[in-house]
């Protein structure tokens, strides 16, 4: 007989697709359409989204106006409205928004940090030094990324042990919310469990994220991988859009709808109302101006039973 899993009663989401998503897009989204975009996804119960970035115009121009953005949208209490930075002089730009986080990232392997943000891992811990200095004035939390945190484009397999050696770094600095990211999708299962529990015995004062990218079709099994090992917090992007124009191979992001319907399915709560959800897609696939890869958008959401006189097939 198959023995029921202990869940967890609740599993929270953070949505990226405004900031992660769009920036992997050839097309430049106009501000009013990414005010619209966020404003919605609040509306359909998101309680926690990475807004933008604030990232040179010339390294990303899909990101150009990110003050804008911060600027236009509808802000509703309970929810946080994050930005990512990648230096110092970022983080200036964007406490002036009053953001609700701070997100800084480093890799978990050199050439892709080199590649990434031109400069080396600890050159960039450096950079969050000040940051963190500067969060702390301003009363705001920092979280950090660690991405190719379970493979790297250039080196292959990163070793969990530099992951948390990394980790622990950040933690000693004030961050203890942390996010692995397998930015080139190249995680598995086996590989996703390992990693919860290796940070659950050696870094427990860390509160783990996971952030899955579906190249390879096992975005949605690394998360449940996760869920099953412990870990309760996921990044994920409306219509599975995302990616890295610095990681070669990255696609895109577990899409958000996929996972709200496959953990809502087994009776954990995520707090986001799926059918509203799917109506910001539409909107999504709208202004992007090309079809989303998420299995559940494209399937209608969740299949509503047929009276007697019907079939699926009508």
């Amino acid at each position: 007989m198959f023995e029921r899993v202990d869940l967890p009663e609740e599993v929270y989401i953070r949505e990226v697709a405004p900031r992660d998503g769009l920036q992997a897009e050839p097309r430049v989204v106009p501000v009013p359409e990414r005010i619209r975009l966020v404003d919605q996804l609040t509306a359909a119960g998101v309680s926690r989204i990475e807004v933008t970035s604030f990232v040179s115009p010339q390294w990303l121009p899909q990101m150009a106006d990110a003050e804008a953005v911060m600027a236009g949208i509808e802000r509703k209490p309970g929810v946080n409205y994050a930005v990512l930075v990648p230096n110092p002089k970022g983080a200036e730009r964007a406490l002036r928004t009053a953001p609700d986080e701070l997100t800084v990232f480093v890799s978990a392997s050199e050439t892709h940090n080199y590649k990434n943000v031109h400069c080396s891992i600890s050159e960039s811990l450096g950079g969050f030094h000040r940051i963190c200095a500067m969060a702390r004035e301003a009363g705001v939390p920092v979280t950090a990324v660690i991405v190719t945190a379970f493979g790297c484009p250039y080196e292959g397999r990163v070793p969990v042990n530099a992951v948390l050696d990394l980790a622990v770094r950040l933690e000693s600095m004030g961050i203890a919310d942390i996010t692995l990211g397998d930015t080139v999708g190249v995680a598995n299962p086996l590989q996703v469990a390992e990693m919860v529990r290796s940070f659950q015995l050696n870094a427990p004062m860390v509160r783990l994220s996971l952030h899955f990218h579906d190249n390879r079709g096992t975005a949605l099994a690394n998360l449940l991988a996760g869920v099953l090992a412990g870990c309760t917090r996921y990044e994920t992007a409306l219509g599975g859009i995302g990616g890295s124009p610095f990681s070669p191979g990255a696609g895109g992001n577990l899409a958000t709808e996929d996972a709200v319907y496959c953990l809502q399915e087994m009776g954990i709560k995520t707090g986001i109302d799926l059918e509203r959800l799917l109506g910001v897609t539409r909107f999504l696939e709208e202004i992007i101006g090309h079809p989303v890869p998420s299995r559940v958008y494209q399937a209608g959401g969740r299949m509503v039973p047929v009276g007697i006189e019907g079939t699926l097939n009508e």
